[in-house]
C-alpha cells in the first residue's frame, strides 16, 4: 500500500524526518517521500502557503498518476489540501486535519502550539472550518522559526514547553498538538519535559492513512 508523503517546502531534511516518523507510526504501509523543490524553503504563514500550492499540485498529480493509494501533505497548515483532493484519485490527508480529528477523539479540550505568529490565523481558520473550534479553542505561537524547530534545538524545546505550561496554567489543558511537521524533532522530549499528552500531525496522518486503507 503506497502512501506518498509530500513536503510542500523545499527543505529535504524535513521530508526525511517526516518520512521516518510516518514509517515508524504505520509499519504496514510503504511510505514514499517527495520534496517540493520548487516550493519555498519553509512555510511560515499565508504568503508562503500560497506560493507553495502550484508546485505541490504538480507533485500530487504525479503521485496520483503513479498509483498512490493515499497522499499525505506534510504541512500543518494543510496547504493546498482542498485543491489536491480535487485532482487526486486517492484520499489526500493533511497533517493538520488528521491531528485535529485525533485530538477530538482523545479529549474534550486541546491546544495547538505552532511556530510563528503568522501561522496562527491560518490554523485557527482551518480549525473553525472543520468544526473543531469547541474542542481546540487555543492556538498560540512559540515564536520559533520552522528551520530552528526542525533542527530540534534546545531553545525550540524550551519555548514550546514554556507556552504549554502557560496554557495549562491558564486553561487547564493537558493535551497539546505541535503545529508544524518539523515539531517531530522535539515531540518525545516535549512529552518527557512537560508530562502532557502530545500529538504530532505526521504520526496522526500516517495512522489515519492505515485506518483508511485497511478499511478499503
Amino acid at each position: 500500500m503506497a502512501v506518498y508523503l509530500i513536503n510542500p517546502n523545499s527543505t529535504e531534511s524535513m521530508t526525511e524526518s517526516a518520512l521516518c516518523t510516518a514509517r515508524a507510526a504505520a509499519l504496514e504501509l510503504d511510505f514514499i517521500g517527495w520534496t517540493s523543490h520548487e516550493g519555498p524553503r519553509v512555510i511560515e504563514g499565508p504568503e508562503d502557503g500560497q506560493a507553495s500550492i502550484p508546485p505541490l499540485l504538480v507533485l500530487v498529480r504525479q503521485a496520483s498518476d503513479a498509483g498512490a493509494e493515499a497522499i499525505i501533505i506534510a504541512c500543518f497548515d494543510d496547504t493546498g489540501l482542498s485543491e489536491a483532493r480535487a485532482i487526486a484519485q486517492c484520499p489526500v490527508i493533511g497533517i493538520g486535519q488528521a491531528s485535529f480529528h485525533l485530538a477530538a477523539l482523545l479529549s474534550d479540550r486541546s491546544a495547538v502550539i505552532t511556530t510563528v505568529q503568522a501561522a496562527v490565523s491560518v490554523i485557527e481558520g482551518n480549525i473553525a472550518a472543520l468544526g473543531f473550534k469547541k474542542q481546540i479553542g487555543v492556538v498560540e505561537a512559540a515564536h520559533v522559526g520552522v528551520s530552528e524547530l526542525s533542527a530540534g534545538t534546545a531553545k525550540a524545546l524550551e519555548k514550546f514547553s514554556d507556552v504549554a505550561a502557560n496554557i495549562n496554567k491558564r486553561e487547564n489543558i493537558k493535551k497539546f498538538i505541535l503545529g508544524c511537521s518539523g515539531a517531530i524533532t522535539i515531540t518525545e522530549n516535549f512529552t518527557a519535559r512537560t508530562g502532557f499528552t502530545t500529538i504530532d500531525g505526521v504520526t496522526a496522518a500516517a495512522r489515519l492513512s492505515l485506518a483508511i486503507l485497511r478499511r478499503s
